[in-house]
């Protein structure tokens, strides 16, 4: 639940950056309602002599510009929103760390979007020694039409520099109008469902966005969104900014998700729902305090509703069956791959680690490596993976694998290409990527050669012995009592025992790792266990520090990872959909799964709740281990 929405200031136009920091610095050094995080400098301003004040002030100003030239400069330029509803503006930020213009920037000429400055704004921040001074201008920009728009990289000076900004995209789609069950609520609040894009192929990611606009509002609950036909995939952090719609000015929250169409067809995304209370103004001309209409205050009252948006026709397309390429194993998406192996000099039986980075825009969690069926004479083990995300929803990054071959006779000459296939959604074709054969020296175990047992120099003939007959010794030395053999010594007996122990041990746990890596499944189950466990220890951490949002993001973690190695699915495909889709009805018990739901339905909640004790978080591990416990004894 989302407890308050913070009030985005400046919805003028107007800078008040200079005044508030001014205000906010006097409450810190005189000791009243602001911070206090200054105070004990200003204290020791004012016990001290002018002399003191002089070189502590010097040593301080010192220190900083010490600091701040260990900051990079650089310029970037930022958007708020990437997609935007026509008739909406988008603020567009120019940003400058570490150095500052001469002059107020100019943007360049943009067709079709309105460019009015909103002003600017200074932040200075000191951590560890380190300081960091960062300049804000900001500019609404105004589209004046649907389409696809580009803003291009622009070249601003800076402290005798000249910066180059990255060129920015924007989409403007065809605005909707807002659905609401009060029509006088939607000057108030109203929500949109934002798709980039209405035409995908069946197993194309694509992102959605649910726009919440408001004024004032409290109680706000997570959006819902209706996707019928559709996997919806991993959720961001919502962000909030400032827009406006026509000649009202409304705070918008954005909340940002993945989606997948799991079949063809035309199907409706939506509507999105949300539940909130929504503050509204009540003319009661009797009850008013004069007060009130003095300083410009009137009477609210809060009226609870629930928010709704359009639903978004889509048309899902099938993938092509014609032309489909060896080994396509269902990923759709833009892709580039790289791959490495070695070592490339050595002998039967010797392991080869191949190393493949698939990089791009798709799903990229689900991304897997196809069998590689010219690999035949290579003995081949299941390959290891990571991933690195470069988008909060999942949707682009990079995801590397490691995979150990095993070359089986000394003919082979090179490790054949590794192909890679999947669907490009924007050529609407099949692609192929392969790399160049990577060439191999294998030779025979048999031909290693074997140690010297010798000095002498290869070739060199070894001369005869002098005397080749010993003589006799010419005296006995005096024989000593003969010992019991080692053949009947009970320790040497026993010590024979321990090289077949030593191999039957090495064969055991040869046997178990080859077995486990030809049973995934059981692998898994075995690595979520073990983050199982470590994770509840790490909830027990974050409860005893008092830190929510970790611990309830941790928690969530542990329940898509525990119900992902139930199902066979992703755990990034795991979300409250999948207790009534999958679970519901079949053979786990309904306390569980109302726990579960629960679990779920607080976890959702506490991204928007206060901050909660760390009584209240630890009453809450108990339950988090019983539904964990019981569905690691569940059978799907």
């Amino acid at each position: 639940m989302m407890a308050s929405l913070r009030q985005s200031p400046g919805r003028n136009g107007e800078s008040n950056s200079g005044g508030a920091d001014a205000s906010r610095a006097s409450d810190r050094c005189s000791g009243g309602g602001g911070e206090r995080r200054f105070k004990s400098p200003c204290l020791l301003f004012g016990s001290v002599g002018p002399l003191a004040r002089r070189v502590w002030l010097a040593c301080a100003l010192l220190a900083c510009s010490c600091a701040t030239g260990l900051g990079v400069p650089r310029v970037t330029a930022t958007l708020d929103r990437e997609v935007v509803p026509a008739g909406e503006s988008v603020t567009l930020s120019l940003i400058f760390e570490d150095v500052a213009p001469a002059d107020f920037p100019s943007l360049p000429a943009l067709p079709d979007l309105n460019l009015t400055s909103r002003g600017q704004s200074s932040q200075f921040t000191l951590n560890n020694g380190q300081s960091t001074s960062t300049k804000t201008f900001t500019y609404v920009l105004a589209p004046t039409r649907a389409g696809d728009f580009v803003i291009p990289a622009m070249q601003v000076q800076a402290g005798g520099r000249v910066f180059t900004t990255q060129p920015l995209r924007l989409k403007v789609t065809k605005g909707d109008a807002a659905a609401n069950p009060d029509a006088a609520l939607a000057s108030l609040a109203f929500l949109r469902l934002v798709v980039p894009k209405t035409e995908v192929y069946v197993g194309e990611p694509f992102p959605v966005e649910i726009h919440l606009y408001y004024k004032s509002v409290q109680d706000v609950q997570t959006p819902q969104l209706n996707a019928e036909g559709f996997s919806i995939g991993q959720s961001a952090k919502p962000t909030q900014t400032a827009t406006r719609v026509g000649n009202d000015n409304f705070n918008l929250v954005v909340f940002r998700m993945s989606a997948t169409a799991a079949k063809a067809g035309t199907l409706n995304l939506g509507p999105a729902e949300c539940s909130l209370a929504v503050r509204v103004p009540v003319n009661n001309s009797r009850r008013r305090d004069p007060f009130d209409s003095f300083f410009g205050m009137g009477t609210v009252q809060l009226r609870q509703t629930t928010l709704r948006s359009d639903p978004q026709s889509m048309q899902v397309l099938p993938l092509p069956r014609e032309n489909v390429p060896e080994g396509f194993n269902g990923a759709v998406g833009v892709f580039s791959f790289t791959a490495t192996a070695g070592p490339t000099n050595l002998s039967v039986g010797d392991p080869i680690t191949v190393r493949v980075e698939i990089s791009g825009r798709g799903l990229i969690e689900a991304l897997a490596l196809p069998p590689q069926p010219q690999w035949r004479e290579f003995k081949i083990y299941p390959p290891s993976s990571k991933i690195e995300s470069n988008d909060p929803i999942g949707l682009s990054g990079v995801k590397s694998f490691e995979q150990v071959v095993i070359p089986q006779n000394h003919e082979i000459r090179e490790l054949p290409p590794l192909r890679f296939s999947f669907f490009d959604p924007n050529q609407k074709s099949y692609r192929v990527l392969s790399n160049a054969p990577i060439a191999l020296r294998v030779q025979s175990a048999a031909s290693a050669s074997l140690p010297s047992l010798t000095n002498a120099p290869a070739g060199a003939n070894t001369p005869a012995p002098a005397n080749d007959i010993i003589h006799i010794k010419a005296r006995l030395d005096k024989a000593g009592p003969s010992g019991t053999p080692l053949l009947r010594q009970g320790w040497f007996l026993a010590l024979q025992v321990v090289p077949v122990f030593g191999w039957f041990s090495l064969f055991l746990g040869r046997w178990r790792r080859e077995s486990l890596a030809n049973n995934p499944k059981l692998r898994r189950q075995r690595q979520v266990a073990q983050r199982i466990k470590e994770g509840l220890e790490e909830l027990r951490s974050l409860a005893g520090r008092q830190q929510s949002e970790d611990f309830f993001a941790t928690l969530f973690r542990l329940l898509q990872e525990q119900l992902g190695e139930r199902l066979d699915l992703p755990a990034s495909a795991i979300t409250e959909s999948i207790i009534e889709e999958r679970l519901r009805g079949g053979n786990l018990s309904p306390e569980t799964l109302n726990s579960l739901h629960a679990m779920f339905q607080i976890c959702n909640k506490a991204r928007y709740a206060p901050q909660k004790s760390g009584e209240e978080l630890a009453s809450l591990i108990p339950q988090a281990e019983l539904v964990l416990g019981e569905l690691q004894q569940w059978k799907a």
